[in-house]
């Protein structure tokens, strides 16, 4: 039995008395209606549901992702909203930044935080001396959290300037590696040990050790969180890195690795068409369906060392 069911079958956090149908959090003081979650920290809530089951029903506590909007504002001036897990939010509107090509590493980067005024739910950044380009004719950036940028109009909207020289790990990556990369991976997904409803992006130096980790309700968003994490700290762009991800591998997902100078790409799910297509195109190797002692290597061949 995976993790995340069990909680759903015994719970984590001891049940306080009920009190007129609400749900009382022992040790927190807090009482709250069942049909709405309750957060107890930034990424996760609990919530009462009913869990059926042949035979049987029961009402049960769940906890489950945190899924909260977040405005990015650029030098005072509003650009992007994304439906988010909140936490890392510095390291999410940096990596968003980079991974839409409108800023190329640290250097640009003069400030980032809170707003002036304060505002809930918004992060502001600040430029050493303005965007790369001007995204203001290109497309709005309303992001979901499923999909990432959506209702691109053409292809050459989307295909941002890549790195001249395809990034390519130093050597071939050995199967062995790639296939322990998601297994590292998910032992550091805590979040998503207790919610089941977390995607995940790890990135790993050329030997398969572990430099950072994010979890986020969307893919996008947890890519953009471990990029921007690096960013931050100096380290941008990031040759021989390996991004290992969670699920699928769309072409955004691509594109954002193909501007962090990303070696190659190991995911547990399928990647798209256009996916693979813009791998090939920026140099990467791209693995997929990497489970259970076996994967597909769907680009840059050569970069993946023989069994």
């Amino acid at each position: 039995m995976a993790v995340h069911d069990k909680i759903r079958l015994t719970g984590r956090l001891r049940e306080g008395p009920r009190l007129g149908g609400a749900l009382f959090i022992a040790g927190t003081g807090v009482r709250h209606n069942r049909a709405m979650p309750v957060t107890v920290e930034p990424r996760v809530a609990i919530t009462w549901i009913e869990r059926v089951a042949e035979g049987s029903r029961e009402r049960i506590r769940d906890e489950v992702a945190i899924e909260e909007p977040l405005e990015i504002r650029v030098d005072g001036r509003p650009l992007a909203v994304t439906m988010r897990t909140p936490g890392h939010d510095e390291e999410l509107a940096a990596g968003f930044l980079a991974g839409e090509g409108l800023i190329v590493g640290p250097a640009d980067v003069a400030g980032i935080g809170l707003t002036e005024d304060l505002a809930a739910n918004t992060v502001a950044v600040r430029t050493a001396s303005g965007l790369r380009r001007d995204p203001a004719d290109e497309r709005s950036f309303h992001l979901s959290s499923s999909c990432g940028v959506c209702g691109k109009a053409a292809l050459e909207h989307v295909r941002v300037a890549l790195p001249s020289s395809p990034p390519g790990p130093p050597c071939p990556v050995e199967p062995k590696v790639v296939l322990r990369l998601p297994e590292e991976s998910r032992r550091a997904q805590e979040a998503f040990a207790r919610t089941g409803g977390l995607h995940a992006t790890a990135l790993f130096d050329s030997d398969g050790e572990l430099l950072v980790l994010r979890e986020d309700v969307g893919r996008h968003n947890a890519m953009d969180k471990a990029i921007g994490s690096m960013l931050l700290a100096g380290r941008h762009p990031l040759p021989g890195v390996v991004a290992c991800l969670s699920g699928r591998v769309s072409f955004e997902l691509v594109q954002k690795a193909a501007l962090a100078g990303i070696a190659g790409i190991v995911a547990v799910g399928a990647p798209t068409s256009l996916a693979i297509e813009l791998a090939e195109e920026s140099g990467l190797f791209l693995c997929g369906f990497v489970r259970e002692g076996s994967f597909n290597v769907y680009a840059g061949a050569s970069s993946v060392g023989g069994a």
